[in-house]
């Protein structure tokens, strides 16, 4: 049996992203999956990340039984500012994953990582192969960084692979310079979960006392969102209701949506309860702003709802949906947006709700990790 250490950038719980999507789906391994340090300042900004200090002393998670799931001790910040913190934060990770290693008796296991910040990290632990999953722009993330460190970090670290995977073209582009071999594969969806949604559901309690029509949002709600789309709108017509399932990031002012009668904000759900509201809605929203950032993201959203065969209202971010402009309904002002909003009301006919679920089993996490054994085998890594 192989063995992989995935060093990720997000925690295997409570909201499954790409690297648990794939982790969960490579056969024959046996994985140490690694969740990402906080930084010891981190406290200060959010109150619940007090017990983060101190989770890497607890004992591990099984979310598989092959998969066997740690919490990395905490860090200093400013990493991503000053590269000699970096090596020393990295320096010590990389202490944590050889103790961690010799526990489970990996010896030279496949190390696959997910951030710039690794590179100062692969040389310190045994591996047979490295790769690297990049999944945004991390220098377009904004706030303490410095932008051309983070990309010459990232830059060195791909030069270091033996494989280096892309969320986007334009990311897979411009990581081919250092690594010709990088291959782009983007996101997907649980297309057995989402494609539930396509069959008649219970209505959520929190559902029930909303009118139709339901434009629903499923995801983070940042900065990269155009909100003010909809909360054009919905002013402009209150017998819409806008419905945002999802986490609040820090800093989003969303107090004019919040005013509106007919935007109602339910927090973030269990992913498999998502079938049950996206059921109902009567489009589902992708709504990334224009930037750096979101023009190169792989919404792992936007495969759900082709999934479940509803109707779609989008921005033309990111690059990557444009493909599937004949699905969908594309908004690039306000005007657009409440257009393509009307339009999706009318988008009902069986045969584009059947192309559209198609595209979502196209899409689905079991044939974008196939896609990436097949390439990893090709290499001779797993």
């Amino acid at each position: 049996m192989r063995q992989i250490v995935c060093l990720a950038t997000s925690p295997w719980y409570p909201i499954p992203t790409r690297k648990q999507q794939v982790m969960s789906r490579i056969p024959d391994a046996e994985i140490l999956y690694f969740d990402p340090s906080a930084t010891i300042i981190a406290p200060l900004r959010d109150k619940h990340a007090k017990p983060l200090m101190t989770k890497y002393k607890e004992p591990p998670v099984h979310p598989q039984e092959n998969i066997t799931a740690y919490s990395l001790p905490p860090v200093l910040p400013f990493f991503y500012k000053k590269r000699a913190i970096n090596r020393i934060n990295q320096k010590k990770i990389a202490k944590f994953i050889r103790e961690k290693m010799k526990e489970h008796g990996f010896e030279n296991p496949v190390l696959w990582v997910y951030s710039p910040v690794t590179v100062d990290l692969v040389d310190l632990v045994p591996h047979s192969a490295l790769v690297y999953d990049c999944v945004d722009r991390h220098s377009a993330y904004g706030g303490l960084m410095d932008p051309a460190l983070v990309d010459a970090m990232e830059l060195e670290l791909a030069g270091k692979t033996d494989m280096t995977f892309a969320t986007a073209e334009a990311l897979a582009e411009r990581l081919r310079t250092a690594q010709p071999k990088t291959r782009f594969i983007p996101n997907g969806a649980n297309f057995e979960r989402f494609a539930e949604a396509a069959k008649p559901q219970p209505v959520p309690d929190d559902l029930k006392d909303i009118p139709h029509p339901l434009f629903g949002f499923v995801g983070a709600l940042q900065s990269c969102i155009e909100y003010d789309f909809v909360e054009q709108a919905a002013k402009a017509r209150s017998d819409w209701h806008f419905v945002w399932i999802g986490k609040e990031k820090p800093g989003v002012d969303l107090s004019a949506l919040r005013a509106l009668p007919n935007n109602h904000f339910l927090g973030m759900k269990p992913n498999e309860q998502l079938p049950q509201y996206l059921a109902h809605f009567d489009a589902c929203l992708n709504l990334f702003a224009k930037s750096d950032l979101s023009k190169d993201v792989s919404p792992l959203k936007f495969y759900e709802y082709l999934a479940t065969g509803r109707p779609i209202v989008s921005t033309r971010q990111p690059d990557q949906i444009l493909q599937y402009a004949p699905l969908i309904h594309i908004a690039d002002d306000a005007a657009g947006f409440a257009a393509a909003c009307e339009a999706a009301l009318c988008d009902t006919q069986p045969e584009r709700t059947a192309a559209r679920i198609e595209e979502g089993r196209k899409s689905s996490w079991d044939a974008r990790v196939a896609q990436r054994c097949d390439v990893l085998a090709e290499q001779g890594i797993v």
